[in-house]
This record gives structure tokens, C-alpha cells and sequence, in this order.
């Protein structure tokens, strides 16, 4: 298969890693999807990768706690997440670098936009932990704005679902998918495709997204092939 597109950030939820534990790693799974992602790196697009933390901690269900403190613990949630795949995608032969937005130099590099940028020149798949650094920020908008800041041809948003829809498919079986959408559309409908901050940064710096189902892993080096596998906001 053919890449369509020369850089690309790859995004994935927490959960996923967890398989059908629903919690924690399921490294059967964290091995089927590096080897994918090892496939696409092996026909020389660049990869950057944003995962979330939700395998170990979900924010929005901390209770009373401060919010500040429960992102904080949701961020370094990413980092184990981010370690793991880094780890298991080293085993795999993939030169691998995890830059984190918080400082902490002992287990992984800063990140710096311009360092960033030279480890995918390099052919090293770039796994960026911590989100944005800074609370109320999503997982999804740290996609979007790493992709804006090393100049990302597309989001690759990897989902258990097989695209968009104007309605919960998992709930009401008259849903429909959509192929193609506007971010702006997206954004006027509500549409669970990135919360409203990610919709906009990409929006504004139009970068494409797609998303498709990380059910079968395959389909990861099938987005990136320009195939038809989920829903593409542009």
C-alpha cells in the first residue's frame, strides 16, 4: 500500500489499551496495534501519536475532587500509556521518542516543537504525553495542537465506532454515518467527533481528520493508504 499523506498524528484513547479488561494494559492489544503502526512507519510516513489516560483515570468521574488535580493525574495517566507503547513499539525494531509537556527529564524528553519536528525527519515515531501541559485541556485538543505545531497532513482519530454519526449508533439503530463533513458542521451539529476546542484549532488551521474503527488495527495503515474506512471531517 501506497501513504497518501506524509505526516501524519495518530490519536488513541486510553481504553484502548485496556482491551476488554477495561482497565490497565491488555498487551495483546498494545502489541496489534504497534504492529500496525510499525507497518505504517515502515512505508515512511512520519508518525506522531497522542493517546489519552482513560484505562486508568477517567477526570470527569474524580467526584469532588479539585479539577486542576484530577487533570494533573490524568496527564501523568498518559505517560504510562505513552511509555508502554514506546516500549512495545522498540521491541518491534521502531526507533521511538516520548516527549512530555511537563518536565520530567528522568523517563522522557520535553517537548520542544523544533525537536519534535527533527525525530520524525529522523524516521522515529514521536508519542507526546501530558496532554497540553496545562488543565481543562483535552487529550483530543492536544492532537490538534500537536498536529498544528509539527505540521500534520491529518488526525487519525482511531475509535470504537466506524465513523461519525448524527446520533449514537450504539443506542439508536436508525443512526446515520456520515463519509465526509465540514469542520464547521461539526461544530453546528454537536457532532462526538473532538470536543469543541480540538474541532476548532483544526478548523482554523485546516487539518483534516478522519475517523475510523481501531477495532480492526488494520485499518490504521488503511487510513493512512487513503482508504474509505470511517468518516472525513475537512
Amino acid at each position: 500500500m501506497k501513504p497518501v499523506y506524509k505526516r501524519i498524528l495518530l490519536k488513541l484513547s486510553g481504553e484502548v489499551l485496556a482491551g476488554e479488561q477495561g482497565h490497565g494494559f491488555d498487551f495483546d492489544v498494545i502489541s496489534s496495534v504497534c504492529d500496525w503502526v510499525k507497518k505504517c512507519a515502515d512505508t515512511g510516513v512520519q508518525i506522531g501519536l497522542v493517546v489519552g489516560g482513560g484505562n486508568f483515570w477517567r477526570g470527569r468521574l474524580s467526584g469532588s475532587m479539585d479539577r486542576t488535580r484530577a487533570d494533573h493525574i490524568g496527564m501523568l495517566a498518559t505517560v504510562m500509556n505513552s511509555l508502554a507503547l514506546a516500549d512495545t513499539l522498540e521491541q518491534k525494531g521502531v526507533p521511538t521518542r516520548v516527549m512530555t509537556a511537563i518536565d520530567m527529564r528522568r523517563i522522557a524528553e520535553p517537548f520542544v516543537r523544533d525537536e519534535a519536528v527533527r525525530h520524525l525527519e529522523d524516521g522515529k515515531v514521536v508519542i507526546f504525553g501530558c496532554g497540553t501541559g496545562s488543565p481543562f485541556f483535552s487529550t483530543d485538543t492536544t492532537a490538534a495542537l500537536r498536529a498544528a505545531e509539527i505540521g500534520a497532513d491529518v488526525i487519525l482519530k482511531a475509535t470504537n465506532v466506524d465513523g461519525v454519526y448524527d446520533k449514537d449508533p450504539n443506542k439508536y439503530s436508525d443512526a446515520v454515518k456520515y463519509d465526509t463533513l465540514s469542520h464547521s458542521e461539526v461544530l453546528n451539529k454537536g457532532l462526538a467527533v473532538m470536543d469543541s476546542t480540538a474541532a476548532s484549532l483544526c478548523r482554523d488551521n485546516n487539518i483534516p481528520i478522519l475517523v475510523f474503527n481501531l477495532e480492526d488495527p488494520e485499518n490504521i495503515l488503511r487510513a493512512v493508504s487513503g482508504e474509505n474506512v470511517g468518516t472525513l471531517v475537512k
